[in-house]
């Protein structure tokens, strides 16, 4: 299983979501595009935050060194992203890809992050709740859709809120795989308290 985590925007919460992901799965994981933070990377946090001894880190397509659009971040590098260099990684296990972003982050002048995702990935969206976010979420499912691309399910971050979380389920069908509360901090024994569960949940997608 091939599973593309996608935010509704930028600061969603992906990588802890990744995380968990990752965990409960054993998965393998990773981020085709960093930008900037080189050296405290989303593939190091996910590092930090496992437990299993399984989860193969693979490396970056493309790390750039500034923490900006990845078109920006690749100019600002004097280097254009080729999507025809970003390789998915071979394994037998189920491995997690991390987006940057947005859906329509942009690549380059003609690709955005939402044409990384191959017709074999399933997407999981992270649906952070704030003013707007309703709006944000169903704009993602809805361009996800459009192009006919696999959703898994959604997975919201934030402590409950009802009325946002009903009414995106029931105008969208899609499947909840869960919420991960406002939390005071994450570590490896959080991360593996809500791998164990959404595990299931993640098994039958």
């Amino acid at each position: 299983m091939k599973l593309f985590i996608t935010g509704i925007g930028t600061d969603v919460g992906k990588t802890i979501a990744s995380a968990i992901i990752t965990e409960a799965l054993e998965a393998d994981y990773w981020k085709p595009i960093q930008a900037g933070d080189l050296d405290t990377s989303d593939s190091h946090k996910i590092k930090a935050y496992l437990s299993n001894d399984k989860t193969v880190i693979h490396s970056n397509s493309y790390a750039l060194n500034t923490a900006a659009s990845p078109h920006l971040a690749a100019e600002l590098d004097k280097i254009v992203i080729d999507l025809e260099k970003i390789i998915e990684p071979v394994t037998e296990n189920h491995l997690v890809i991390e987006g940057a972003g947005g859906l329509f982050v942009p690549l380059n002048n003609q690709d955005c992050v939402i044409d990384l995702i191959k017709p074999h990935y399933k997407v999981i969206v992270i649906s952070r709740h704030y003013l707007g976010s309703i709006n944000h979420t169903l704009l993602t499912i809805e361009a996800l859709q459009n192009r006919n691309i696999t959703i898994a399910g959604i997975l919201f971050n934030g402590d409950e809120n009802k009325a946002t979380e009903s009414i995106i389920l029931n105008k969208t069908g899609i499947k909840c795989i869960g919420r991960i509360n406002q939390e005071p901090y994450f570590d490896q024994n959080v991360i593996r308290e809500y791998a164990d569960l959404f595990r299931e949940n993640l098994l039958n997608l």
